[in-house]
């Protein structure tokens, strides 16, 4: 990848190097870190000259702040090797299927009896609702994208600048190889088409990953619990761990969290 010819004009990087991935024959490199954590008007520079430079920006949180390795993203720990395209998925097939899984009563769990499952996802249950109807944009996506990005550096201060030659930030997941997903699928493309989705039907732009977590800016959250209820077993479909390990205890309190909420983000345990 040759950034300098890629950047738009008078657009500085930060010292950085190619991030080579640890799996294969060891000669793929889907990604370029900085060094130190960039200013917070570099990743809005970049996201509005992706169109011309092909580079999607992210900010990479480690796993351990403290850790030289900064983990996964410096050492290599990445497999885009592993990774299908998102085309090859249907957004709304696999967020069927993941909420089936999850919902099952039959599963074994040390944690949750049938009945304690079932209230998680009241008022759903096992009921799959279907996809969240389209919000009409309010705001701009990449406004408010850029916004969160400059609220993210301030959170998580050790976070470095990534860029990944991908057509868009859903794209991005499976290019650079996250593995973030990989104790429900090690297939990150799958979750990329679903954020593909996010970003025709909500306005979402991926800006911040970490280890195991992922954080979108919103441009049109629902602003009814209504929609929320919806939205929120997407989430679940998605993320199950948004709920089960999360600070709210069913679907319905998480769904009041959703309203009017610029940013989604999630951790899988």
């Amino acid at each position: 990848m040759n950034l300098e010819s890629c950047l738009p004009n008078g657009l500085v990087l930060p010292p950085g190097r190619m991030i080579t991935s640890d799996e294969g024959h060891g000669d793929l490199q889907p990604l370029w870190l900085s060094d130190t954590p960039p200013s917070t008007e570099l990743w809005p520079r970049l996201r509005a000259g992706h169109a011309a430079s092909g580079l999607w920006p992210l900010l990479l949180d480690p796993l351990d702040p403290h850790d030289t390795d900064f983990r996964p993203w410096a050492c290599g720990e990445i497999s885009p090797e592993r990774m299908f395209s998102p085309a090859d998925h249907n957004p709304q097939a696999l967020l069927t299927r993941w909420w089936q899984d999850y919902t099952a009563t039959d599963e074994d769990d040390d944690q949750l009896s049938a009945d304690e499952r079932l209230a998680v996802t009241a008022p759903f249950g096992q009921t799959w609702p279907g996809p969240a109807p389209t919000s009409t944009l309010v705001d701009n996506p990449d406004a408010i994208a850029e916004q969160y990005a400059r609220a993210f550096l301030v959170q998580h201060p050790h976070a470095r600048l990534g860029l990944v030659a991908a057509p868009r930030g859903a794209d991005a997941l499976a290019t650079v190889g996250w593995t973030g997903p990989l104790n429900y699928d090690n297939d990150t493309a799958k979750f990329s088409a679903v954020v593909r989705d996010w970003e025709d039907r909500f306005g979402a732009r991926v800006v911040g990953v970490g280890f195991d977590t992922l954080h979108l800016s919103i441009a049109s959250p629902p602003n009814h619990l209504e929609d929320a209820l919806i939205i929120a077993a997407e989430h679940f479909a998605f993320c199950p761990d948004t709920i089960w390990q999360g600070s709210h205890p069913h679907l319905a309190a998480y769904a009041e969290h959703l309203i009017d909420l610029n940013c989604w983000e999630f951790w899988w345990d």
